[in-house]
């Protein structure tokens, strides 16, 4: 009889273990399998088809191509596929794609014909990756060189009480002040000749993250004249694709609005976005962003612009690259290399390149599209206010927030006029003084004074001019606010 029952016990512990051990690999397999891919969109356009993958959250992913350009292949890591049903699609730019499972890797492959290239890219909030198929001398770069040609003069219609001074030669100062039937308007805004001046973007502090006042930046570089421009996270990392001097140092994956300048010194308007792949020891990854705080699962890309080191915490992994070779190898807080890179690798991305050793191959591909590849500087904001003489807002197709894209409040701006010249702009807001304007209103009261194409920068409190050191508006904080970055204009 004991032995009966205690043959019973064994059985039912056995069952009770087996059932557990069930539970907790279910467990572990949904934990692992954090994000789902739920859908796989297709479009073909006239310059690029889209591959888009809908899922829960963004996975870790690499990108693989064949050697002989013809087949792309995303590899996901731990991506459930409880709701996704293979889609099959083709064009003239893709010839086929197939999905296989292997143990937790989930491989999708582009068959391409010869003469195509891609780009790969990824948001966050909704999660989504996507690869643009296009040829490898893009149709797309023949618009963008056209927009940056003169469009004929807009009638100028400057508000009766405009007051003009010339400051120096090449460089004018205008200060309005009218009244709508909500109340008064002030504003005040420079014009600068673009053959004796040139604009460039200038970080708080010299780096980031960095914040500082307009006035404070535009000492230390001795400007004509700055206005805040980008948006910028509480500790100054950048909201926006943003280069100095060549350089990226500031990205978003939504394509937004952006300003230019090009290698001989022309104004470029338009819109732009990020898309990086770092390969280490032969492994590709895309990137997280650049000079920003490391994202989970993911490579965060510093360079010089990002001060010494990275000031990061040991839960990663580092990889110093300079030269086309990992240089050093570092769990966090790395030295930021004058003429390379440290990319931070955290949680899945860390395993994913756990065999990388120093001395190993390594090669860093950005891409922001044409104009903005050849761009020396880029400032991505937003909305566009004005393109080609003519008002074009384009908060919603931007997807702005409501903060932004409605109500009246204080706002600043960069545009140009037909023959090239720059004009930067601020109007008060959410004080007597001035209520400030609508982005619409914005548009057409620069328009009012000759600009042809322009952009909205960082408004609130955030708006400001100073010329020569001094601040010409009254910022609605009741003092200057700290900014991320300021446009400044530089003798050239």
């Amino acid at each position: 009889m004991f032995r009966r029952r205690k043959e019973n016990f064994m059985r039912i512990f056995h069952c009770s273990l087996a059932l557990a051990c069930g539970l907790l690999l279910a467990w572990q397999t949904t934990v692992l399998a954090a994000a789902n891919l739920q859908d796989v969109r297709f479009h073909s356009g006239a310059d690029h088809d889209r591959v888009v993958f809908d899922l829960t959250e963004t996975p870790l992913y690499t990108v693989r191509e064949s050697a002989d350009g013809q087949q792309i292949t995303l590899d996901f890591t731990e991506v459930g596929l409880r709701h996704f049903q293979n889609k099959a699609f083709q064009s003239k730019r893709i010839k086929a794609v197939s999905y296989r499972q292997q143990k937790d890797h989930f491989l999708v492959t582009l068959s391409l014909p010869a003469g195509m290239t891609y780009k790969v890219s990824n948001l966050h909030q909704p999660a989504r990756v996507f690869i643009d198929i296009l040829p490898k001398v893009s149709p797309a770069a023949k618009p963008a060189a056209q927009a940056a040609e003169p469009v004929a003069s807009v009638a100028l219609q400057e508000p009766e009480n405009t007051y003009t001074q010339e400051l120096a030669p090449g460089i004018w100062q205008k200060t309005c002040v009218y009244w709508d039937d909500d109340g008064k308007v002030s504003a005040w805004f420079i014009i600068a000749d673009h053959k004796r001046y040139q604009v460039k973007p200038a970080l708080g502090r010299g780096k980031i993250p960095g914040r500082e006042t307009v006035s404070g930046i535009s000492d230390r570089y001795d400007a004509v004249a700055a206005v805040n421009a980008s948006y910028f996270n509480w500790n100054g990392d950048l909201l926006g694709v943003t280069k100095i001097d060549g350089s990226v140092v500031g990205t978003t994956y939504i394509t937004r609005s952006a300003f230019g300048i090009m290698p001989d010194g022309r104004s470029v308007f338009g819109t732009v976005s990020y898309s990086g792949l770092a390969t280490l020891g032969g492994v590709t990854l895309p990137v997280g962003g650049v000079d920003c705080d490391r994202a989970s699962d993911s490579i965060t890309l510093y360079n010089k612009y990002y001060g010494s080191s990275t000031g990061t915490n040991a839960y990663g992994r580092e990889f110093v690259v300079q030269h086309g070779k990992v240089t050093a190898i570092h769990d966090g807080d790395s030295a930021i290399p004058a003429d390379g890179w440290v990319v931070s690798a955290h949680g899945k991305a860390v395993d994913a390149l756990a065999g990388v050793k120093v001395g190993d191959a390594a090669s860093i591909a950005q891409d922001l599209g044409s104009p903005w590849n050849e761009a020396v500087q880029v400032v991505g904001v937003g909305p566009r206010l004005l393109a080609h003489g003519q008002v074009k807002v384009t908060a919603a197709a931007e997807e702005f927030p409501g903060d932004i894209r409605y109500g009246r409040a204080p706002r600043s701006a960069v545009g140009v006029l037909a023959n090239g010249d720059y004009i930067l702009g601020v109007v008060d807001g959410r004080q007597s003084s001035s209520h400030g304007l609508t982005l619409t209103e914005w548009a057409q009261l620069l328009r009012r004074y000759g600009a042809v194409d322009a952009l909205n920068f960082d408004g609130g409190g955030s708006s400001e001019l100073v010329v020569g050191g001094k601040i010409l508006n009254s910022p609605s904080d009741g003092s200057e606010r700290p900014v991320g970055a300021a446009l400044l204009v530089l003798p050239r």
